[in-house]
């Protein structure tokens, strides 16, 4: 059974702590100068094996003693929540063209790109503490997978002006205090549990 508030939880935080990251910037990119639903496909697809690799991860977690799962989740979230506010702006990154716009030309560069892009990233760290915090491997990846499809889609037909209405530096700071909370909270459960 799927729980509706778990994965809205974890989309909201893998939503919030994704935008600010190169993701939206490289889909943007990508989105520019190839067929959007070319891109969306490859990046979606190398966001689903990370979002499995990540709960795989987090389920393994869940097998250790409770206090022990919360202890080193709020740590990690605190962790996080510090890169986040101390993370310097990216700059654009170079990103090489297809010889054509065929879909797997296309396609695969951008699972390439966010496969290696993202590959150990905050929002993976994460996703796996999230999957140990609440032993609910599939309401976990869902919300992750969904929050990690909705920043790639902004960002390959709408980052630019989002980005324009939006300062970046606000999005970063509310995913950072999402990521204070639950690291606090978790720290109170191992240490009053």
């Amino acid at each position: 059974m799927i729980s509706i508030t778990v994965t809205a939880l974890v989309f909201g935080v893998i939503f919030l702590a994704e935008l600010p990251d190169k993701t939206a910037l490289a889909g943007l990119v990508l989105g520019t100068r190839y067929r959007a639903s070319y891109v969306f496909a490859g990046v979606a697809a190398a966001f689903l094996l990370h979002v499995v690799l990540a709960v795989a991860a987090g389920s393994a977690l869940s097998l250790l003693p409770q206090r022990l799962v919360h202890a080193l989740t709020g740590v990690l979230f605190l962790g996080g929540a510090a890169m986040l506010l101390l993370k310097k702006d990216e700059g654009e990154e170079e990103i090489k063209k297809p010889a054509d716009q065929s879909f797997w030309k296309v396609a695969g560069t951008g699972f390439m790109l966010i496969l290696v892009a993202e590959f150990g990233d905050l929002t993976q760290i994460m996703t796996a503490n999230l999957a140990a915090r609440y032993d609910d491997p599939v309401s976990v990846g869902l919300g992750a997978v969904l929050g990690l499809w909705a920043v790639a889609g902004l960002g390959i037909v709408g980052g630019k002006a989002l980005m324009k209405k939006v300062p970046l530096r606000l999005i970063t700071q509310i995913a950072a205090l999402l990521m204070l909370a639950l690291g606090a909270w978790s720290l109170y459960e191992a240490v009053a549990g």
